[in-house]
């Protein structure tokens, strides 16, 4: 397998209020944001289009369980399928089963600390 993660995928976090949070980091740090947040757009090292969301969610989202934790890192990866595979081999606890939309596929681990972790095989094109 060659390389695992390629790159930080998003950054998910839970607020009271994702609208004024939005609106917030908006009007103060000039962040375009839309109904999911905010998109950054970045050239890999071989000038490849790639995107990085930051995203709050409501503080009652089921979507970090089975993590207690405020917050969700999502990682790009290259090949999501072998990743999954090898993770399972090494003992790694996958929640859920894979799945996949028009964007790219997506899977969810949990670390040692009990945080769950994002892993995505993006399809940038997708948005573009």
């Amino acid at each position: 397998m060659k390389k695992r993660v390629t790159g930080i995928g998003g950054l998910f976090f839970k607020t009271k209020n994702p609208e004024t949070t939005k609106q917030w980091y908006k009007q103060h740090l000039g962040l375009p944001v839309d109904e999911y947040g905010c998109t950054f757009w970045w050239k890999d090292e071989n000038g490849k289009k790639c995107s990085t969301q930051w995203s709050p969610f409501k503080e009652d989202t089921n979507y970090f369980s089975p993590s207690e934790k405020e917050f969700m890192i999502n990682f790009r990866v290259e090949n999501l399928v072998a990743l999954l595979k090898a993770l399972k081999t090494e003992g790694v606890t996958i929640v859920g089963e894979m799945q996949e939309f028009d964007y790219g596929k997506f899977a969810w681990i949990i670390d040692p600390e009990g945080n769950k972790i994002e892993l995505w095989e993006p399809i940038d094109s997708a948005f573009l």
